[in-house]
């Protein structure tokens, strides 16, 4: 059976508050728990009024607190902002709280404007193409406790020093991001829901070249998409416009206000690029009744020849992106958990 997963931005909703969106976060990790989900990830953006989720190291702590038995991860930290020292120690932080259940997914982009990363590395040299590979290479290091007398920082420890260590994936859209996670022996997620095209290949070229380590033996994928399931087809279809607009409007520039209502959504006046946009981004969803979402899902599992999808979810109304994620489960067969209450 599919594993199935759960990466959630935070967004904003037009009318809602950013300390809104967080609460429902967690609302809907314990949800994901007692559904049977298998971990849930959080993302990091910046400078973002529609996307909440600007520190998912923070947020983790709170939503590994609030849950017992799934797994919390990032989805994921963008490494080359910061130093993989302090990074490795944060989740050695979250790891001894919480042992056996964190993940810590990293990626190279940049979450933002220009401005954003110019204000993030501030204090930091011009870095090479190079940097990214060295600091994942850096992460391996300090979590699993590699001795390497010919390292820059030999004899440097992490601490806490524990016995664990968190799963460690790379995020990416691309061919290269699937290369270098290969080479390193690492996890690989692939962003479908951010670039439609070339997914399957990306991962079966990981999965051919992938290299074991001292992180894993095995090859570890999955595939992560939007989704938006309601009780019938026509449902879905209209609770997905209030992202079809979210996207067009962030293309052409716009200053995002949060995710618009689905009248507001049914009303806008497309122009017909803006049609065929919105045809061409549904290439990173999965839209429709139970059945019909069961359906795409399997075949996203065979297409990418991988166990595990991670669905994103972004609609106006919580309580419709609460109910896509309970059909999902029940349609997916998903063994729901019993949670004690904290």
């Amino acid at each position: 059976m599919i594993k199935l997963s759960v990466l959630d931005q935070s967004p904003v909703s037009e009318g809602t508050s950013p300390a809104e969106a967080l609460a429902q976060t967690a609302i809907l990790a314990r949800e994901a728990e007692r559904l049977g989900y298998h971990r849930f990830w959080v993302s990091e953006h910046h400078s973002a009024v529609g996307l909440a989720g600007s520190s998912p190291e923070i947020l983790m702590a709170h939503l590994a607190a609030v849950t017992t038995t799934l797994r919390i991860g990032s989805g994921g930290v963008l490494l080359p902002h910061y130093s993989a020292y302090k990074v490795a120690e944060n989740f050695r932080v979250l790891e001894a709280l919480y042992p056996g259940r964190i993940d810590l997914g990293v990626g190279r982009a940049p979450g933002g404007a220009a401005l954003v990363t110019r204000a993030l590395q501030e204090q930091h040299q011009l870095r090479s193409s190079g940097h990214y590979e060295q600091q994942v290479e850096d992460l391996i290091t300090y979590l699993y406790d590699k001795e390497d007398p010919a390292h820059r920082f030999a004899g440097l420890t992490a601490t806490p020093a524990i016995a664990t260590a968190p799963e460690i994936w790379l995020l990416g859209s691309s061919k290269d991001s699937a290369a270098l996670s290969a080479k390193l022996g690492t996890g690989f997620a692939f962003a479908q829901f951010i670039n439609g095209a070339g997914g399957s290949e990306a991962v079966k070229a990981y999965q051919h070249s992938f290299q074991p380590s001292s992180i894993t033996q095995n090859s570890r994928s999955l595939v992560a998409v939007f989704a938006v399931c309601a009780e019938t087809s026509e449902q879905a279809d209209q609770l997905a416009s209030s992202m079809d607009l979210s996207l067009v409007l962030l293309e052409k520039g716009h200053v995002s206000t949060g995710t618009p209502s689905v009248e507001k959504a049914r009303s806008y006046p497309y122009t017909p690029y803006d049609l065929f946009r919105i045809q061409d981004n549904r290439r990173r969803m999965v839209i429709g009744s139970p059945e019909d979402v069961k359906a795409q899902l399997e075949a996203l599992a065979e297409q990418y020849q991988c166990g595990e999808i991670m669905i994103a979810s972004i609609m106006h109304s919580f309580a419709d992106k609460l109910k896509s994620l309970q059909l999902i489960a029940e349609v997916c067969g998903l063994q729901q958990r019993n949670t004690t209450s904290l």
